[in-house]
């Protein structure tokens, strides 16, 4: 269907592992002749894109002190990614929380937005990233005019959440439709017959608390290092991110940072944890499936997309607030019913994970491009009539 098609995918910058390095993947696999196009490039910190066809902007040859620094090359974004030249594809998806949907295509490309939430630190979350007015309010609202503009340049929005369907209405004015990210079971599924042979993690206590995340502002990690300080359990806290030092400072000797694990690792800490802790706003939360695949259950922040991907009393619990006091009851009621929830979990967590199975994903992706063709042929027939 598509291999005559010539098509690109673009992405905020390639940097890191994650959730949504995943769905790149997926998509790489989905359209493997596809070239990619990105801000910039790190092929020690995003081995896993090293052969991909990768296409960066002038940010790459800027020194890395600069281009490292999101704060500081913060004004060449737009710069980088109105630059590049789409003219010779049929087909742009752009995977974004910031600038790849900023791209120009000519009418004939179609361009496709997987949105994984507006902007951020422009506007559901702008006091977590910016509390000491390091970045100019007027230039910030000069920003947030352009994110709007920019918003309007692609021919559909696909969300990733209910949550970011909401948030793309109220901040674009723009109607979405919602495709969850991919879970591939059967990937995972591989993964837990060789977690035990193949993981090179000691653990020396089988009673903690887990956290996968990347370690930035928004995602709250700094609440639950202060929770577990007070109660001593046991946490591990698996990441990186801006926020690392400053969780390293403030923890206790009760809780342990961990990164550059394989999924392996990831495989065999979700398998022993008590449950996986997740304080923050999700936009999705990639992190909840697979911690519910291997029958750890869930203790999040009611909600964003944790709504969405955890079924209460079944595969976790909800606090309401983002305090200490909320989280730390919320541990405290875990503690008295998770014998039953981690059977519960086993029980209904893989039956729960089915609606988000790769198979479905693929489906209706493609289905949503097609659909996007057919409405640019209906549209250009009608203009030709009239």
């Amino acid at each position: 269907m598509f291999k005559k098609k010539k098509i690109a995918i673009v992405y905020d910058w390639i940097d890191k592992w994650g959730g949504v390095e995943r769905v790149l993947l997926t998509l790489h696999e989905m359209f493997p002749e596809a070239t990619f196009y990105t801000s910039y490039f790190d092929s020690e910190k995003a081995s896993w894109a090293r052969d991909l066809r990768i296409e960066t902007s002038f940010i790459q040859r800027l020194p890395k002190i600069i281009r490292g620094r999101r704060i500081v090359s913060l004004p060449l974004y737009p710069y980088a990614f109105e630059s590049f030249n789409f003219n010779k594809f049929d087909l742009v998806i752009s995977v974004t929380s910031s600038f790849a949907k900023s791209i120009i295509t000519q009418p004939r490309t179609k361009h496709i937005c997987y949105l994984l939430t507006p902007t951020r630190y422009l506007w559901s979350h702008q006091k977590d990233y910016f509390k000491k007015n390091i970045v100019n309010s007027y230039y910030l609202e000069k920003l947030k005019d352009w994110d709007f503009i920019t918003a309007q340049r692609p021919d559909k929005i696909i969300s990733i959440s209910e949550t970011v369907k909401n948030r793309c209405n109220k901040y674009y004015h723009r109607k979405s439709e919602v495709i969850y990210p991919p879970f591939d079971i059967e990937y995972w599924k591989k993964i837990s017959n060789l977690k035990s042979q193949m993981s090179n993690l000691n653990l020396k206590s089988k009673n903690y608390f887990l956290i996968v995340s990347r370690l930035e502002p928004y995602k709250k990690i700094d609440l639950a290092v202060k929770v577990f300080n007070r109660l001593k359990d046991n946490l591990i806290i698996v990441g990186e991110g801006s926020e690392e030092n400053n969780l390293r400072r403030i923890s206790g000797k009760n809780i342990i940072f961990l990164s550059k694990l394989t999924d392996q690792d990831l495989a065999l800490l979700y398998s022993n944890a008590e449950a996986l802790i997740m304080p923050q706003e999700e936009d999705f939360g990639l992190v909840s499936l697979e911690a519910q695949f291997f029958g750890c259950p869930m203790i999040s922040y009611k909600k964003g997309g944790a709504l969405e991907t955890v079924t209460e009393g079944k595969t976790g619990i909800f606090f309401k607030e983002q305090s200490e006091i909320s989280l730390g009851r919320a541990v405290e009621k875990f503690n008295r019913i998770k014998y039953n929830l981690k059977i519960s979990t086993v029980k209904f967590g893989l039956k729960n994970l089915e609606r988000f199975d790769r198979v479905f994903f693929e489906k209706k992706f493609i289905s949503s491009i097609e659909n996007v063709k057919s409405q640019m042929t209906n549209n250009k027939s009608i203009s030709n009539i009239k």
